[in-house]
């Protein structure tokens, strides 16, 4: 894996998906409204203690996932800024309870979204991926994030 920081030495694009679960959230629109308007706003709230969270950086790819009951990508961003304590104003604009976050730029929302089992199903092999997570960062290769892409753009 590329150092970030060494000098003359392009930084290499990291790919993620953003696990968006609210456990009391009811199942369909509302978990779907959250995230989009989360996606909207350009910022997606990052704990200090998710585990890739310092390894986010401007530039990197990340899809937006609802989990479970949903399985659903609903939409695809890039970083605009590392995960960060808000700012006064980003604190301000921010409707959930994370402190911390990244900015999202070229923001795209999926309608309809896509199902996880279709991404699964155009991954080889499918038994080394899986729709449910525990993290609300989870790395994946450029492979499984142009699948997804791939997959969206035959649906819409």
């Amino acid at each position: 894996m590329c150092d970030r920081g060494a000098e003359g030495v392009a930084p290499e694009v990291a790919h993620y998906l953003f696990n968006f679960v609210e456990a009391d959230a009811p199942k369909g629109s509302a978990l779907r409204e959250q995230a989009a308007e989360l996606m909207r706003l350009g910022m997606w709230g990052i704990d200090a203690d998710e585990r890739h969270g310092s390894a986010l950086a401007a530039g990197d790819r990340i899809l937006i996932y609802l989990g479970a009951p949903e399985l659903e990508f609903v939409g695809r961003a890039e970083l605009a800024s590392a995960a960060h304590d808000w700012t006064p104003s980003e604190a301000e604009a921010y409707p959930g309870d994370s402190p911390s976050g990244v900015l999202l730029a070229q923001v795209e929302e999926w309608d309809p979204p896509v199902p996880m089992s279709a991404v699964l199903s155009q991954i080889d092999p499918p038994e080394n991926a899986k729709a449910e997570f525990e993290a609300g960062v989870v790395r994946i290769t450029a492979g499984e994030y142009e699948t997804a892409l791939a997959v969206a753009a035959d649906r819409a």
